[in-house]
């Protein structure tokens, strides 16, 4: 029986003239485009250039109610028609409010200004668009993502079976290694590949990760996603120092046990968000060996030491970790997003590899082929590495290091500053970069009258663009944090943020009697190490 197919359409035939025609249009980034490409990255440059020379303030203090009305305006099909008319839109909706993290007045966040050779890389990786899950989508940018790994690994001290992945940042290298933890005691309990397979065991319920009182939020965020829950992370207390309390954490794991619990891991930090501290990790170490636990690092702050100049002594005890998180768009100056996990046995990392035969077929990984995506979470995965890469192949690790340490100066030097001022209260002396401090212009101000203070001198502060400074709460009270990461940023910068501190204070001050300006009155109330 004959059957009977319908003839193509003629316009669906293939057409090169069109094509072409089509290209144009669209803009596609091709041979045929390039004048384009280079005109309107020009066009671009000079867009940020000049919001960059314009930028007097941190922020424009604008209100998610004042802009969001803007861009409901905003008819997205219905375009501006070119590229200037596009991005002189952009300068209104974006540019003229964005936060600039290079200004010498943001201190908020764990935010850095970034490295020339990293934007020119930017360029480089958005145009070609290479993905790295496999290697017939990158070729060498395969290599440049493991030359870094190895590269980073061996800073770290850890062994030459050591490798890893970048990732989009320290949340998703904190999953991974939550995931690898969770997946390691399964194994070596019920063999390889059983929970891919069947799932959680029920003994999933009592398995335990210590981890500091002070540490990063993601790690329980991810115990919560991996199905064992907030109750699977244990937060032990910290010494004076906010560091890990090693002795509390031994009482801990014996006290696991004792319970019938399941201890697994401990998280040791390097680097805290708000304090800065590095946890002592060759005690964390001698523990995690003795106990049979996995040890990771999440070093996505302190990350900075491997290059530093001055400091790398902090990371004595980093060599013992079984992983490792980094964040190089923290420490290292590298733009959003340039992050890495690493793991000291690269075998480890076969615990979430998935072969699938139109991607990244098991004879492909037999036959050698360096596939990332076997030992990553993404799949379609930037070419983040290449940031990293020309920023050491065009100014080299020291200036890396230098400007850390730049940040680390600058940190003690403003501590020094407030040291002198009686109405600051200061927490802790910065480990790394960061101070945790509060405006408390009188003794007999109450608690929660300065808790109102200072969320009402930080608000005032980001509504009227001239500082960009960062909140938290110690134990359950509100404090101020600096959080410095601009080296270019010199003391007496700061200064003028102390000062605008204080003005906003005294402006806001229902208080009567107000402390004495001598610095010994200071003494009465002050903790600092």
């Amino acid at each position: 029986m004959r059957t009977s197919t319908t003839a193509p359409r003629t316009d669906d035939a293939a057409d090169p003239i069109r094509g072409a025609d089509i290209a144009r249009r669209a803009q596609i980034f091709n041979e045929h485009n390039l004048d384009l490409y280079r005109d309107q990255v020009d066009q671009a440059a000079d867009a940020v250039t000049a919001a960059v020379r314009r930028a007097k303030r941190v922020h424009s203090g604008v209100r998610p109610s004042e802009l969001a009305p803007v861009f409901e305006a905003v008819d997205l099909d219905d375009a501006c028609g070119d590229m200037p008319e596009a991005l002189a839109e952009l300068r209104r909706l974006y540019l003229d409010h964005a936060v600039y993290f290079h200004h010498p007045r943001y201190a908020a966040h764990l935010n850095c200004p970034v490295l020339v050779p990293s934007i020119a890389a930017e360029v480089v990786l958005s145009a070609i668009n290479s993905s790295l899950d496999t290697w017939d989508q990158s070729a060498g940018g395969t290599f440049i993502e493991q030359k870094l790994i190895a590269w980073t690994a061996e800073r770290a001290g850890l062994g030459a079976a050591a490798d890893g992945v970048f990732t989009s940042g320290g949340t998703q290298s904190n999953l991974m290694a939550m995931l690898l933890m969770r997946d390691a005691w399964c194994a070596r309990e019920y063999g390889h590949g059983t929970v891919q397979k069947q799932g959680l065991p029920a003994e999933a319920s009592r398995l335990r990760v210590f981890v500091s009182e002070v540490s990063h939020f993601s790690l329980s965020k991810a115990a919560a996603l991996l199905g064992l829950g907030h109750d699977a992370v244990v937060s032990v207390p910290c010494d004076a120092a906010k560091r890990m309390d090693t002795a509390a954490l031994a009482d801990a794991i014996a006290q696991c046990r004792a319970d019938g619990n399941i201890p697994v891991a401990v998280a040791a930090t390097c680097g805290t968000t708000d304090f800065g501290s590095v946890d002592d990790m060759n005690a964390i170490g001698a523990i995690c060996r003795a106990e049979k636990l996995w040890m990771h690092v999440d070093a996505a702050y302190g990350c900075g030491l491997l290059v530093s100049n001055r400091h790398g002594h902090k990371l004595a005890g980093i060599e013992h970790a079984d992983s490792l998180t980094v964040d190089y768009h923290k420490a290292f100056f590298q733009p959003v997003s340039c992050s890495a996990f690493i793991v000291n046995n690269g075998a480890a990392l076969g615990l979430i590899t998935h072969h699938a035969d139109y991607l990244n077929p098991a004879e492909a990984a037999a036959a050698g082929t360096p596939d990332q995506v076997n030992k990553s979470l993404q799949t379609t995965k930037r070419f983040d590495a290449l940031k990293l890469w020309l920023t050491l192949r065009t100014i080299g690790a020291d200036a890396i290091g230098d400007a850390f340490d730049g940040a680390v100066a600058l940190a003690r030097g403003t501590y020094e500053l407030m040291l002198a001022e009686p109405r600051l209260e200061l927490l802790h002396r910065p480990e790394l970069s960061t101070i945790v401090f509060r405006y408390r212009p009188c003794l007999t101000t109450s608690e929660a009258e300065l808790d109102e203070l200072n969320a009402t001198v930080r608000a005032q502060l980001a509504r009227d663009g001239e500082a960009m400074i960062a909140g938290t709460k110690v134990d359950g009270r509100r404090y101020l944090k600096f959080t410095l990461l601009n080296p270019a940023t010199t003391v007496e910068q700061m200064r003028e943020i102390v000062d605008l501190i204080l003005t906003y204070g005294m402006a806001n001050d229902r208080s009567v009697q107000q402390i004495a300006a001598a610095p010994a009155a200071n003494r009465a109330y002050r903790r600092h190490a």
